[in-house]
């Protein structure tokens, strides 16, 4: 599948190192295409990756991943031009820095960032996804790294066929994705990635760990009688 990420950061980068490694090919939307700083990552994707505009890996793209900073996110997406009909994964946190608390969501009660992508790429067939972890858990989870458990990747939208092709995304690079209800569930998944980020640096875990889903097994008749 061709797929068009726009930012090549932390999370735009393990996301599309991953995914080239699947065997999808990749364009990384970045203001300067030629930039040298560049380099390491193309080439760590491989022959298949390449970078370009916004707007050229928007066209390229059958799928678009937005992992830009929050406050880019608005004119990251409107240099993509006409996304309507296109699934696109939002992978941000409408994050921001106050000097009293220091991180924390800038919107989210009556409203989320993943509702208001939607709002800015008019047409578009939005998922909310990739947001609850840092971009460390995103390197090939294929290989046994968390143990016996399988790292859950939650996903929102309204799209059922874009759900079904973003949870087949998630699932390549080997999270177990979890369906969660329409776009406004983002309204949770924001927070769950900001419970994240409090855990993996305020309580000092460090940034090596994710959610799992355990389903209990159903008791027999005699122990559900105990």
């Amino acid at each position: 599948m061709n797929l068009g990420i726009i930012g090549a950061g932390n999370v735009g980068g393990a996301l599309g190192k991953s995914w080239a490694k699947a065997g999808h090919k990749i364009k990384f939307g970045v203001r300067k295409a030629g930039d040298p700083k560049h380099r390491g990552l193309l080439d760590a994707c491989g022959p298949n990756a390449g970078a370009g505009t916004n707007s050229e890996a928007a066209t390229f793209g059958e799928v678009i991943a937005v992992a830009t900073p929050w406050d880019a996110t608005q004119p990251a997406i409107a240099e993509c031009g006409n996304l309507a009909g296109k699934v696109l994964v939002d992978c941000t946190n409408p994050l921001k820095f106050t000097p009293d608390t220091g991180l924390e969501l800038a919107i989210g009660h009556s409203i989320s960032g993943g509702e208001t992508v939607a709002l800015w790429a008019q047409g578009a067939r939005v998922v909310k996804c990739f947001n609850t972890y840092g971009f460390e858990n995103f390197a090939d989870a294929r290989y046994p790294k968390y143990g016996n458990l399988k790292p859950v990747m939650f996903l929102a939208g309204d799209d059922a066929d874009a759900k079904r092709i973003v949870a087949n995304l998630a699932a390549d690079i080997g999270f177990q994705p979890l369906d969660t209800g329409d776009l406004k569930i983002a309204r949770l998944l924001e927070p769950a990635g900001m419970l994240w980020i409090h855990q993996a640096l305020v309580q000092k875990q460090g940034t090596g760990f994710t959610w799992a889903m355990l389903e209990r097994t159903q008791a027999s008749p005699r122990t559900a009688k105990n």
